[in-house]
């Protein structure tokens, strides 16, 4: 299972549109995603100050574009994905809260 925190509006959209994109697929060429351990540092890092998140609880086995670990914040391995998000890999959305206990 790997994560991506995203806008609850932003997951709305993808639901209508029947893919989750976001920014980083067209400007870096793919979606930052990360482990259960990672989720809380990416939050703290990026998303402190934002409202209305959710997290994107995704199974890799359902992917469409399989997720590649790559090295990324001080040298450590990130699932990143090269290719929209079909739904049917988003598993669970869950609350952010449940990654910051």
């Amino acid at each position: 299972m790997i994560y991506h925190i995203t806008q609850q509006l932003a997951w709305e959209q993808a639901v209508l549109k029947g893919e989750y994109t976001c920014d980083s697929l067209f400007t870096e060429g793919f979606i930052h995603t990360s482990t259960q351990q990672q989720v809380k540092g990416v939050y703290e890092r990026y998303y402190k100050q934002q409202s209305s998140l959710v997290v994107l609880c995704i199974d890799e086995s359902k992917l469409n574009t399989a997720a590649i670990f790559e090295a990324s914040t001080n040298g450590e391995l990130y699932p990143h994905i090269y290719d929209a998000i079909n739904l049917e890999a988003v598993v669970e959305l869950c609350a952010i809260d449940c990654f910051l206990a």
